[in-house]
């Protein structure tokens, strides 16, 4: 069974029939015991970053998150990918830190959020495809990176280390190439 981390933030109902078209069983909680009979975790999100890391602490999820972090194949989706890194100028919060990096305002001589198809550049041919982003912040790292898209500037598109993968843009909302993505991730990810 596959959890998708319900704590009020995300488009869960997208990504809930997203994942159930792939075939895996999936419950949407914010139960600690059901988090840890999941074999695999999803965070996903949509929204402000404080508001998801306040979300996070008033349902008591950070000891279960930690410890998830640790013991399973664990998946951030958009927000849920920012949020595994260590801060966000989204409300000057710290975030779960379990990634090395930083997330700030995306800014040049683009539109704001990023919204739209972006092709993906990556060392791992399959996935150098176009997929849908809509992102006002961006991750700032240089450890992890599988994927980026360019946004004027490189956009940090997929992380990985170990079994805990972020994917900033929505693959239930990138066709048949982002399912193809997304259940890459919950099989085990991109590095082989």
């Amino acid at each position: 069974m596959i959890a998708i981390v319900d704590y009020g933030l995300g488009n869960i109902a997208n990504l809930t029939n997203a994942v159930e078209f792939l075939g895996y069983e999936v419950e949407v909680t914010n139960d600690p015991e059901r988090l840890k009979q999941a074999d695999r975790i999803i965070l996903p999100g949509v929204g402000h970053f404080k508001d998801a890391m306040n979300k996070i602490n008033e349902l008591n999820l950070l000891p279960v998150l930690e410890q998830l972090k640790e013991t399973k194949p664990f998946l951030g989706i958009c927000l849920g990918m920012q949020l595994l890194f260590d801060s966000s100028e989204e409300g000057s919060v710290k975030g779960l830190g379990y990634l090395p990096g930083d997330v700030k305002k995306i800014t040049g001589n683009v539109s704001v959020p990023h919204l739209g198809w972006n092709k993906l550049a990556s060392t791992v041919p399959s996935l150098n495809d176009d997929v849908y982003f809509i992102h006002s912040f961006k991750v700032h790292t240089d450890q992890n990176v599988i994927a980026t898209a360019e946004y004027e500037e490189d956009v940090v598109a997929i992380v990985q280390k170990d079994q805990l993968i972020g994917i900033q843009f929505h693959p239930e909302k990138s066709g048949e190439k982002g399912l193809k993505i997304l259940d890459q991730a919950l099989k085990g990810g991109f590095l082989s």
